[in-house]
């Protein structure tokens, strides 16, 4: 482990993202010199893009080789369906760009796929997240969020981020693809090497993809040997074109399913307790109404959307009236999406029994996240589970809430102050 990696696992929310600052120059303006590495950017990530859409709805930095950001629903969706003049062979903007060398397959296929590759690899991937599958996952995940919250024992003050969100995707993902369950932490350092590492030396990161690639390696050839009814397995036995899979595309697939789709629904559930720890009104309605839960998921996946995507430009284009060059990057932040009030009604508020409401929270166009029946599900769950136990909660100190850094977004610190349904009845 590098030094870097032990000052991720020891160092506090707060030490972390101070840590992630030093990396990165100071941002002068977010119009022409934004750094989305930068922890102000998440942490003031709705009043940024609110400010970008009135005045520049296209911002510009020059920084990692030159990168773009639109704010808008019209330019993101856009951007998102347009195939030709934009490339995901990259989805991670950072300072060695593509080379174009692995296209269509990309390093993480399907997200990392461009047409007509991207088909085929997205269709292998549709019958392991169909919703019966999903379904049959509920009764575990469900006993595990209470297992976590069984281990807060008596305290009063829990860091829900640290000890209940991170740890469910972990969980079921490792279940999904037969993993052991204790290779959890080693997921979320993945996760820090891949998603908020970037401004890291190439050194400290080039050492933690060489750790990824090991891990991915050993697990392959231990299930090789012995095949079974998961995920892994799955991949390892499924063909495309009458052929099994190519092994760099097994070991990207998880990679993708080990990296982002843990981070994504990891920070989907912690900000959604953010939400409701800091809105009363909305938890009481939630409890007095438990069947407006499902409705209230997809509010909270629209106005706390976690994920930005990015894509390279493959060829000269003009957006929002920026001439886009060949090799710049684009991220593509479905979250300001989400927020545009040309696209959504009241866009800025909060409304839990909001009834129309088709968001961009899993992304758009071919690239929709393929596992969308699974993060409802584990957020709905995450949510049932902890009002449940914790009718009553808020937030302890606002002030120690700490957000993630880079593309996806979320609390990586969340302090609350929790009141058991037997102490709130006593109350």
């Amino acid at each position: 482990m590098t030094t870097t990696d032990k000052h991720h696992d020891t160092a506090s929310a707060g030490d972390r993202n101070a840590h992630y600052e030093s990396l990165v120059d100071p941002v002068t303006d977010w119009t022409t010199d934004f750094d989305h590495m930068h922890p102000a950017y998440n942490a003031n990530a709705p009043e940024i893009w609110q400010q970008l859409r009135e005045g520049c709805p296209v911002a510009h930095s020059p920084r990692y080789g030159g990168t773009w950001l639109p704010v808008s629903h019209e330019d993101v969706s856009a951007i998102a369906y347009d195939t030709e003049h934009f490339s995901s062979e990259d989805v991670v903007v950072k300072r060695i760009k593509p080379t174009g060398e692995s296209r269509p397959y990309g390093g993480a296929p399907p997200i990392t796929s461009d047409p007509p590759f991207h088909h085929h690899a997205r269709r292998v991937l549709l019958p392991a997240f169909a919703p019966q599958k999903i379904s049959a996952m509920e009764a575990e995940t469900r006993a595990f969020c209470h297992g976590l919250i069984d281990k807060f024992g008596s305290a009063e003050v829990v860091d829900v981020a640290d000890q209940y969100a991170k740890h469910i995707p972990p969980a079921v993902i490792a279940h999904m693809l037969d993993l052991p369950l204790e290779d959890g932490e080693l997921f979320r350092e993945f996760i820090h090497v891949a998603l908020e590492g970037i401004a890291e030396d190439q050194e400290v990161r080039q050492a933690g993809w060489q750790k990824l690639d090991a891990y991915l390696d050993r697990r392959i050839a231990e299930r090789s040997d012995n095949l079974g009814d998961d995920l892994l397995s799955f991949l390892l036995t499924a063909e495309l074109d009458g052929n099994r899979l190519h092994p760099d595309h097994v070991r990207g697939t998880v990679a993708l399913l080990l990296i982002a789709g843990i981070d994504t629904t990891w920070s989907a559930i912690g900000s959604s307790l953010w939400h409701f720890a800091r809105t009363p009104s909305d938890l009481a309605r939630l409890v007095a109404e438990p069947e407006l839960l499902p409705v209230a998921v997809e509010e909270m996946l629209r106005a706390y959307a976690p994920v930005t995507m990015a894509r390279t430009v493959a060829k000269d284009v003009e957006v929002g009236g920026c001439p886009m060059k060949a090799g710049d990057w684009v991220l593509l932040p479905f979250p300001a999406a989400n927020r545009d009030p040309a696209a959504f009604d009241r866009a800025d508020e909060v409304l839990i029994d909001r009834e129309i409401n088709r968001h961009t929270a899993f992304g758009l166009g071919i690239h929709r996240c393929v596992g969308s029946n699974l993060a409802r599900m584990e957020v709905r769950i995450a949510l049932e589970v902890f009002v449940e136990r914790f009718p009553e909660f808020e937030l302890a100190d606002p002030a120690a809430v700490t957000w993630s850094v880079g593309q996806v977004r979320g609390p990586r610190s969340l302090p609350i102050r929790v009141r058991s349904r037997a102490t709130a009845r006593a109350k």
